[in-house]
Parts: structure tokens; C-alpha cells; sequence
């Protein structure tokens, strides 16, 4: 992974402030006058991921059990009063019972991209084998096998959107269930490769314009698939992506964009699978991250002095775990994983599948890597079969 001889450029981490900023968030998005809880709405099921798997990157595993299982209130239309509810309980009051799928919120459709959201979660909340979830496994199952096409692409829902980022999204939750095989993978995998450009890069659609979000998914899906070998000009997709960091350190996500926060995740994941992460330079992209922190009441903005949101606050700090390790303000941010025999002080996120990395090899998640060009393996990926 790329290093550097000296930090002394890149600001503090703001770690206990992320840490407030974070749990804060769920009595404003519970207020619908809030600003928060208006624009998150239709996506709580993505909102929550991001804040847990944040928070989870920050915090202890059991400060993070804590909070899923902490007993807030909520609306009951049929009783009219509120009653205890904790996230479990939350999530499953959004399955669609119509679709079989999960959806953004109460009372919304099925959509594979909060489906995975909700698995995810329960992943992260060691609750993939909870009664709830069992007795509706194979709906969900039936929902995700029939949104794939004949083409082997996967629409979002019902209404039949197609969109490379909904082929992760099956995968990545058949994975999780344990179920990979209800779908037909060699298809998937064969649609992504449809989807890649002349320019090395993946579109959401074939012919579709690259992009950094988009390339992700198709890597993400291939891993999965365990089909990275069907990539054309692997050098191309590399060197395509290595051309998003900007003169401010930060990562944009198609030519002549300006850097954003999120793109430090969706690049530097892709870059972890292909094993070229050190084709970024990891200093000069963490001094872009820090620079985007609130310095006053914590949070992560897509650039250096625009509004925190917890979007970005997530793909903030995942960006910073890829670089190496997360620090406070004694330690340095780029200690190199794959170099030194230490314990991490945080938790490592796994660039396949966008949980922490104990987590996936708990559940032993398949997936696959190409070999680092510096010959040196990621603990990170250790688990995973290399190309």
C-alpha cells in the first residue's frame, strides 16, 4: 500500500467527534421536521447501514451490539401510541410481504438496493440466523432470483430498472444468505463484462458511460462471481482509475469531476481487488478526507467546507481504513497492514463486500482477489482465492 516518510501533512482525525456525530444522527432522522429526516426517508434502510458500518470501523464490537439493541420508540398506526422498538425490530418492520424484498422504509417496495442494506445489517447485528429472517429466507431469496433478465443483468424491483450496481447487489446478498447458487452466476458475471468501455472502465448499461460507483459494483460482482478473469486489459481498467486522484489528493469518479469523499471508497475497493491499491497516492488522498471533516461537531463532507452528511461520513472513513488504518491523534494514519505484525486499532473493512473484515471471515463470504503487484498480500484479503 502506498506510504509515506513523513505525516506530518495530514490533519488530525476527529475520532470522537465522528463518534457523537454518528449516534446523534438517529433522534434526527426519527424527526420528519428535521432536515435530516426529510431527505433520508425513502433510503432509512441505507442510512442505518452507513451509520453502523461506520460506526463499527470506530467503535468496539460490542459498543456497536449495544446500539443496535438499544430500545428507542416508533410510531404504531394500529395501536395509535408509540411502542419499543430496537434496529432489528426496524428492519423487519420494512420487509415487503407483496415483493419479498426489503424496502427503504416502512411501508415501501421491495428494492434489491435496501434488500442488501437490510442484510447487511443484520450481518453486522450477528443476527443472519435470527427466527425472523429464517421464516422469511426463501421470499427473499424468490424476490432477488426474479429480478434477474435473460440477459443475466438484474433489474432493482418490479418496475424493471437495470443497473450493473443491482448484479452486486443480488450477489453480494445470495453471498450473505448463503445462497449463491439460486441465480445464474456465469450469466451475471457475463453481463458485467458486456458493460465495459473502451476506456477500460464499466457503465451501468452496456455502452453506458464509465464511471468510478459503477466500476466498483462490476468488481465487486466479479469477485463474487469469482470470474475477475474475464476483465479486459486489466492495466487499462488500473491505470483508468488511477487517473481519478486530482491535484487535491482527492478521488473523482469520471474525468474533469471535482474530488468527492465517496469515490475514496469506490475506487480504493476496486483498486484492494485488482491489487493495485498502491497506484494511489495514500497520503496525499488522506489529507483530502481529513481536510472534508466537520472540526466542530464531527461528520465527513463530500469536499473541504460543504454540510456533513452521514453518506459521506461512512465512505469517509471506509476510504481511511483502505489507506491502512484509522488513527487518533497519536497515531500515524498510514501504518501499513500488510507490513507490520500489529493488532490494528480499529477494525479493518473488507473492500469485497463493505463489512468488517471479522465479520466476513466469520461467515466465511467467498470472493476473489487478483495478486498484488508488490507481491505482498493484504491481511485484509488473506481469506479470499487469488487470480
Amino acid at each position: 500500500m502506498a506510504t509515506a516518510s513523513s505525516t506530518s501533512t495530514v490533519p488530525d482525525f476527529y475520532h470522537d467527534l465522528h463518534v457523537n456525530y454518528i449516534k446523534s444522527l438517529a433522534s434526527k432522522i426519527d424527526s420528519k421536521s428535521s432536515y435530516e429526516g426529510a431527505v433520508t426517508e425513502h433510503l432509512r434502510m441505507s442510512g442505518i447501514y452507513w451509520s453502523l458500518t461506520a460506526l463499527s470501523l470506530l467503535v468496539s464490537p460490542s459498543e456497536v451490539d449495544r446500539l443496535m439493541n438499544l430500545t428507542g420508540k416508533c410510531s404504531n398506526a394500529e395501536q395509535d401510541k408509540l411502542k419499543p422498538v430496537t434496529i432489528v425490530d426496524f428492519l423487519f418492520s420494512c420487509f415487503d410481504a407483496r415483493s419479498g424484498g426489503f424496502g427503504g422504509n416502512r411501508n415501501q417496495d421491495g428494492h434489491i438496493l435496501y434488500t442488501l442494506s437490510a442484510i447487511q445489517i443484520l450481518a453486522l447485528a450477528n443476527a443472519l440466523s435470527d427466527e425472523r429472517l429464517i421464516s422469511i429466507k426463501p421470499r427473499l431469496i424468490k424476490f432477488i432470483s426474479s429480478l434477474q433478465q435473460e440477459d443475466g443483468s438484474f433489474a432493482g424491483d418490479e418496475w424493471g430498472e437495470v443497473d450493473t450496481r443491482f448484479t452486486y447487489c443480488a450477489l453480494s446478498s445470495l453471498s450473505l444468505l448463503g445462497d449463491l447458487n439460486a441465480v445464474d452466476v456465469d450469466k451475471a458475471a457475463m453481463y458485467i463484462v458486456s458493460c465495459q468501455n473502451f476506456d477500460g472502465g464499466f457503465g451501468c448499461t452496456p455502452g453506458a458511460e464509465s464511471h468510478a460507483g459503477q466500476i466498483f459494483t462490476c468488481i465487486g460482482a466479479l469477485s463474487i462471481a469469482k470470474r475477475l478473469d474475464l476483465i479486459n486489459d486489466v492495466e487499462l481498467l488500473t491505470w483508468w482509475l488511477s487517473e481519478r486522484q486530482c491535484d487535491s489528493g482527492g478521488l473523482n469518479g469520471r474525468p474533469e469531476k471535482q474530488a468527492d469523499v465517496c469515490y475514496s471508497w469506490w475506487i480504493l475497493s476496486s483498486l484492494c481487488i485488482l491489487g493495485r491499491v498502491n497506484y494511489i497516492k495514500g497520503e496525499k488522498l488522506a489529507s483530502f478526507i481529513l481536510k472534508c471533516q466537520d472540526e466542530d461537531d464531527g461528520g465527513i463532507a463530500d469536499r473541504p467546507s460543504d454540510a456533513v452528511d452521514v453518506f459521506h461520513t461512512f465512505f469517509g472513513i471506509a476510504g481511511l481504513s483502505l489507506i491502512g488504518s484509522l488513527h487518533d491523534n497519536n497515531e500515524s494514519i498510514l501504518k501499513v497492514i500488510s507490513e507490520q505484525n500489529e493488532t490494528p486499532k480499529y477494525r479493518l473493512i473488507d473492500p469485497v463486500y463493505a463489512l468488517p473484515t471479522d465479520i466476513v471471515q466469520t461467515l466465511n463470504l467467498q470472493g476473489q482477489i487478483m495478486k498484488s503487484e508488490r507481491g505482498n498480500s493484504d491481511a485484509r484479503l488473506n481469506h479470499y482465492d487469488v487470480l
